[in-house]
């Protein structure tokens, strides 16, 4: 007889062997987990999932679990409903989408190969580590213009995003109440990280240019916390979700035989009359935008999704009451042999127009940034596939990535060196 408390524990013990496990054992399309007194309905169905994201707002919509990221991102597009989500997001939409983002792959791709050659300087680095300030000074030159973020302040967001994940993490399918000094430990350290994050907001919007998306959001006459909350989510959004799946991404180069000969040979198609790569081409660039997805699907960093029922309602055949918790997984999706042969190997030959490939939701309320995302790893993809030698020096295969907020990478561990016959116009950066 199963209790309100029956599935915290091998929750808590590995929270993405248990997506695996409520898939198996769903007898329907949606499944009830028992995490706590309010139902966390599981929709173990990849079908389901479009309709539960384009549902009216008054049905279903955002909730307490996304609200908890309030705690540190404040009131933005990403924890907002109603009008005011889709005022915000229309300027987010019409900055980030792929055709308008292929503006800035001259930029992004200069920042690619000056960060390569600082990694070839090191004797290793932890993948993960470096990706998210690559990934940071990528997601920053689109919003705020070339150069606009300094060192110090990279330093200070990654940081203070690493200060409070776990916390908040932990906090999210909560129970049982913290103790008063363990509320007051988190309270500061929450308050700590935004103060030393909204000071780097409030620098970079001063040195943004004309023309940025800083820009295009100060049009929306925004209060300056509200602005300011928007632009901090954009920083750490941006550049920690895609800073997670590029590390996936460099460790694949290395340990898929062949692949970065693939992307290699590739890229020398994308090149325009001047020997540089041509952002009309890279739509076509079949090898390395299937790396990228297929990264994507093995290790989402977006690998749950949750809404709050508003009224009650029937979901896939089961009746769920205003004030459940409806989750989509992820994670579930993606590793489920129901959907993929071979779930868990790195394939090429993916169909990704399946409606089980799910990194950045889906329908009208998908991810913002998803063009914006692609685009970075893509380009990281040709990069660092023409121009080094990728050598993991940890464990292969790696370990499981961490559930948190997002899909955390393992420490991996990896060493760069120019490559062989590096094209001339590649190797100035």
């Amino acid at each position: 007889m199963k209790h309100w408390l029956s599935d915290m524990l091998p929750f808590r013990r590995d929270p993405l062997n248990f997506m695996l496990a409520v898939g198996k054992r769903a007898k329907g399309p949606v499944e009830r987990t028992y995490l706590g007194p309010t139902p966390i309905w599981m929709v173990t169905d990849p079908e389901l999932v479009k309709s539960v994201l384009k549902a009216p707002e008054e049905e279903i919509d955002k909730g307490r679990l996304v609200y908890k990221l309030r705690k540190v991102l404040g009131i933005s597009s990403l924890s907002l409903s109603g009008e005011e989500h889709r005022r915000r997001r229309g300027v987010l939409h019409s900055a980030f989408a792929r055709g308008v983002a292929n503006q800035y792959v001259p930029e992004m791709t200069a920042i690619v190969r000056r960060f390569i050659l600082q990694l070839m300087q090191l004797k290793s680095f932890d993948a993960h580590e470096m990706t998210s300030r690559l990934s940071l000074r990528l997601v920053s030159a689109v919003m705020f213009g070339k150069d606009v973020l300094q060192e110090a302040d990279e330093e200070v967001i990654v940081q203070a995003v690493a200060r409070v994940e776990d916390d908040l993490s932990d906090e999210m399918f909560r129970v049982l109440p913290l103790m008063p000094w363990e509320q007051l430990r988190r309270a500061r350290e929450r308050k700590a990280a935004r103060a030393v994050m909204g000071a780097v907001v409030q620098r970079v919007r001063g040195r943004s240019p004309e023309g940025s998306v800083v820009k295009s959001l100060e049009a929306l006459n925004l209060s300056d916390e509200d602005l300011s909350d928007e632009i901090l989510t954009m920083i750490v959004a941006g550049h920690h979700t895609t800073g997670n799946a590029s590390a996936w991404l460099l460790y694949h180069l290395s340990v898929v035989p062949g692949l970065k000969d693939k992307i290699a040979a590739e890229a020398m198609a994308l090149q325009d009359e001047s020997g540089e790569i041509s952002a009309y081409k890279l739509p076509q660039a079949s090898v390395s935008l299937a790396a990228v997805k297929e990264t994507l699907r093995l290790y989402p960093s977006a690998h749950w999704f949750a809404r709050d029922a508003k009224c009650d309602q029937e979901i896939g055949g089961q009746k769920v009451s205003k004030g459940d918790t409806v989750l989509i997984p992820t994670w579930l999706y993606h590793r489920s042999p129901a959907y993929w042969d071979r779930p868990n190997e790195f394939d090429l030959s993916r169909d990704f127009t399946s409606k089980a490939f799910l990194p950045f939701g889906a329908g009208a309320r998908a991810c913002t940034g998803m063009g914006l995302a692609i685009l970075e790893l893509q380009l990281m993809a040709i990069e660092f596939s023409v121009a080094t030698e990728i050598r993991v020096l940890s464990q292969v295969p790696a370990p499981q990535p961490k559930s948190a907020i997002t899909l955390l990478p393992p420490p991996i561990e990896l060493q760069v060196a120019l490559a062989e016959n590096i094209p001339q116009t590649r190797a100035a950066a």
